[in-house]
């Protein structure tokens, strides 16, 4: 699983159909710049595009998981216009990335073993599952700087912790701490901080050994259906129960329930 020459992050997939994205900028704090947009846009293709992989589990080197954007690479740079081509520049990456990620089939499970900020807390919030460190943070920092939230905040925060709540998240910069993003919503569980990982990889190899065409339907309609009318929830969700209701896991999920047994899922989506 290599198409790319990573530089700010490691990609790798095992025989057990779990694919591992690290972020590696422990340096500057996994602060996102225009290599690390890059490099997870080229990694969001990579693994919409593997047949293999049947869960995703999100981590980070270092104590912090990200920072949000690299500001000191922002601060380094004179001119207005360049300014804003670099941005623009890094937040369509970024979006693609994250565009790419919820599209998967296979669950997307972050591990935060450390505090988040801005652009790393929009990219939690788009994982659909998160298991944090009981000493994490979390903020979103952007309007402290002077810029506007991105990284698909708009859309995934307010769906996670309310209207309100992402409200005072962007225009108070309150942070969190780890108990109150368990209570808002944000995260899903909270672990002590060295078995986080260990946490994490055991709920995401559970989820690869599920049925994962089965799991993409369940995101999709969930999340479509969020901003939908019920009539097209409703239509949706005939449409994709239909479908996956074809396939050998849905079979070998409905003779398993019947048999009083666990089920083998191979995980194939067509």
């Amino acid at each position: 699983m290599a198409d790319h020459d990573y530089t700010t992050l490691a990609l790798s997939l095992d025989d057990g159909g779990l694919a591992r994205l690290e972020l590696r900028r422990a340096d500057a704090a996994n602060a996102m710049n225009l290599a690390m947009a890059r490099d997870l846009r080229h990694a969001a293709v990579e693994l919409l595009h593997d047949p293999a992989v049947r869960a995703v589990l999100i981590t980070s080197d270092g104590p912090v998981f990200c920072a949000g954007g690299d500001l000191k690479s922002f601060a380094a740079i004179d001119s207005p216009a360049e300014m804003a081509k670099t941005i623009e520049h890094l937040t369509i990456d970024l979006h693609a990335a994250v565009a790419r990620l919820s599209r998967l089939d296979a669950p997307v499970v972050a591990a935060v073993t450390g505090s988040v900020g801005g652009a790393g807390m929009s990219l939690v919030a788009a994982c659909d599952l998160v298991v944090a460190s009981t000493a994490s943070k979390f903020t979103m920092g952007y309007t402290r700087a002077g810029l506007v939230p991105d990284g698909t905040s708009s859309f995934y925060l307010s769906r996670v912790v309310g209207l309100r709540r992402a409200a005072e998240l962007m225009l108070t910069n309150r942070t969190l701490t780890a108990a109150e993003a368990l209570d808002w919503g944000l995260v899903n569980e909270l672990a002590e901080p060295d078995t986080v990982l260990g946490r994490a990889e055991e709920l995401a190899r559970t989820l690869a050994a599920g049925a994962t065409a089965a799991f993409g339907g369940a995101k999709r309609v969930l999340y479509e259906g969020a901003s939908s009318s019920l009539e097209e929830a409703m239509e949706r969700e005939s449409s994709v129960i239909g479908r996956i209701s074809a396939l050998p896991d849905a079979r070998e999920g409905i003779a398993s329930f019947i048999e009083k047994r666990p089920p083998s899922f191979d995980g194939r989506t067509r």
